[in-house]
């Protein structure tokens, strides 16, 4: 008996065969077609910019004329490892690393604890004013404490005077108090963020625990040990991986209070970044040093968050 297909039958499957394909194939595509505005954004600002400034980092370029760029390989990495200003510069950052990162997570949060414990009134207003410092621009906050600290006519100059001291230090021009100042500074602008999501991790904490701890005989200072930092280790790694962050590229406060200044007291990798890539007209010198400054940056805030992922396992 002979196998013969009818060619109307034959063409009806394929005529639906066709739509389950493509509405396969569309099913598929679907989940990448949302995600491709997304890719295409990180594509044009993130990862072009990145691959264009490792690419510069190996130039030796004036940042003026495309002619003169010519390509150096490692050079400019070297040049940077080897020198005493790239170090003194790094050990800056190093020294500011206590001020804006364990000093702010003191200062915010204890002021956190006392509102949780003693449910003071008005903590919303006392919580936006904390936070105050934290959103204004780094720019203005070095502009107001460069005016508060001038050592002719500032209050804080003024108000030593009269307690008795006869010479108090210039500060910002002191070679010897110069760096501190500039972290504390940056501390009183960090704090405010600290305090808030220290505030909100404790109010997710259970008062079970708290009342389990005051049944044992638990005094302030026992919460505080025992079930308060316990519970906001997640919030601390979070201060502490970007305050860390801020630390490394401090720059704003510094240029608007000392511009690197007594000297080179106060310069860090940011500034001593942008002034060897416009001021003396090395970009690509200046580019290899963003470059190393994102790559400590990252390795520091992944330790930092594995650090207190370990602890929270």
């Amino acid at each position: 008996m002979e196998d013969v297909t009818r060619p109307d039958v034959a063409s009806g499957v394929h005529d639906v065969a066709q739509p389950v394909v493509q509405r396969s194939f569309l099913a598929r595509a679907e989940p990448y077609l949302y995600l491709l505005p997304a890719v295409i954004v990180f594509t044009a600002f993130m990862a072009v910019p990145v691959a264009g400034t490792m690419a510069i980092s190996l130039t030796d370029w004036d940042g003026i004329a495309l002619s003169g760029l010519e390509f150096v390989g490692l050079d400019n990495y070297v040049d940077a490892f080897t020198s005493d200003e790239f170090w003194r510069a790094l050990w800056h950052n190093i020294v500011l690393i206590p001020f804006f990162v364990l000093l702010p997570a003191v200062l915010g949060l204890l002021p956190a604890v006392l509102v949780h414990q003693l449910k003071l009134r008005g903590a919303r207003f006392f919580q936006a004013g904390l936070f105050l410092p934290y959103i204004m621009p780094g720019v203005l906050i070095g502009v107001v404490w460069r005016w508060i600290l001038n050592p002719v006519f500032g209050p804080v100059n003024s108000t030593l005077k009269r307690l008795g001291f006869e010479s108090p230090p210039s500060w910002l021009g002191d070679f010897t108090w110069a760096l501190p100042t500039v972290g504390l500074i940056g501390a009183w602008a960090a704090y405010g963020f600290c305090y808030v999501l220290f505030v909100a991790g404790i109010q997710k904490i259970p008062n079970d625990l708290y009342e389990a701890a005051r049944l044992d005989g638990a005094g302030f200072w026992e919460e505080l040990k025992v079930v308060t930092l316990p519970g906001l280790r997640r919030e601390m790694a979070v201060v502490f991986s970007v305050n860390l962050i801020l630390a490394l590229r401090a720059f704003d406060v510094i240029r608007a209070t000392t511009n690197g200044g007594p000297g080179d007291e106060t310069q860090v990798l940011a500034l001593y970044m942008i002034n060897s890539a416009f001021n003396a007209n090395r970009v690509g010198y200046g580019t290899a040093i963003a470059v190393v400054l994102a790559v400590l940056t990252l390795l520091l805030s992944v330790l930092v968050l594995r650090l207190f992922r370990d602890n929270d396992d």
